[in-house]
Order: structure tokens, then C-alpha cells, then sequence
């Protein structure tokens, strides 16, 4: 059976206030469309690396089997990350924010260290200048982050992998 045909576990109703902020119940609360925002982040160095969703089975699976699982809203379809490219995602640790409707997981990447679905290590490889208003004449600066991987070699010509 695969993993895409697996019920979800039900979780739990959210809680109201304390219930909610200070129990160890775990309740995520799920948006509108029944995602809740992952950030991903490197085990060891604290990088920020992607930020993807989960639906209730992508996180159970994740929960269950340790390896990153997420929702693609673009493809309206569980994904495991990893599973085209080999950038597979070991979760070291998860943890979900105060309101429980986003986590938080400690990763350890596979295949070339990569992240992202353009062959960099991080989605977040341009920085948004401060300090002023933003103007047409706005401009993004790339953080140095080289791909590591041609994107059309791993996922072909017409979907790069973006997942997320």
C-alpha cells in the first residue's frame, strides 16, 4: 500500500487558550484548505532551508516514519521530499509553535545536501534589501548560494520539482 493511500491519523480538535498553549495534547490546527506551514531547518547548523505545508496524513507520516512528508498545494498531492531527487529529509526533531498551526523540524538532508528545488541549499538564497521604501528600482541580491544540482537532469525539462 502506498504511502499516498494511507488514512490519516485523526488528531485531535484544537484547544482554546491554555488548553490549547500549555497542554501536551497535540492538536494542530489546520487551515482553511487543512494545511498547516512547516519550516524546515538544518540539524546542524540552524539554516533555514525550506518552507513547505503539510496536510494531517503528510504529517502523521512524517511523525511516524521520521522522513519528511508534505502536501503540494501546486500539485494538490502528498509528496515525500526526496523521493524524485534523493534530497530526502531525516527529521531529527519536530516542534509546533504555541497556537500548534505551524512546526518546526531539525533536519539532516541526503543526496547532495540540496533543499531546494533549483539545486540550491536553501529556498532562501536572495535577501530583500532594508532601509527603504520598496520602488520599482527594487532589486534582489543572490546570497551566494551555487545550485548543486542541475534541476532538468533530476526533474526534467517541464517541472523542476518545486513542491512547495
Amino acid at each position: 500500500m502506498s504511502s499516498e493511500t494511507t488514512p490519516a491519523f485523526a488528531f485531535p480538535a484544537a484547544g482554546k487558550g491554555a488548553a490549547l498553549e500549555e497542554d501536551t495534547i497535540l492538536s494542530p490546527r489546520f487551515d482553511a484548505n487543512g494545511l498547516i506551514t512547516c519550516v524546515a531547518v538544518d540539524a546542524g547548523t540552524g539554516e533555514v532551508l525550506m518552507l513547505a505545508h503539510m496536510n494531517a496524513q503528510a504529517l502523521a507520516l512524517t511523525i511516524e516514519t521520521g522522513e519528511a512528508h508534505y502536501f503540494s498545494r501546486s500539485r494538490g498531492k502528498l509528496w515525500k521530499k526526496g523521493e524524485t531527487s534523493g534530497h530526502t529529509q531525516k527529521v531529527r526533531e519536530m516542534r509546533i509553535d504555541c497556537d500548534q498551526d505551524a512546526v518546526v523540524i531539525k533536519v539532516e538532508m541526503g543526496g547532495t545536501g540540496a533543499a531546494c528545488h533549483t539545486g540550491r541549499r536553501s529556498c532562501f538564497y536572495r535577501m530583500i534589501p532594508l532601509g527603504a521604501a520598496p520602488s520599482a528600482e527594487l532589486r534582489l541580491a543572490f546570497t551566494g548560494d551555487a545550485p548543486r544540482f542541475d534541476p532538468a537532469a533530476v526533474y526534467g525539462k517541464d517541472d523542476h520539482g518545486h513542491d512547495h
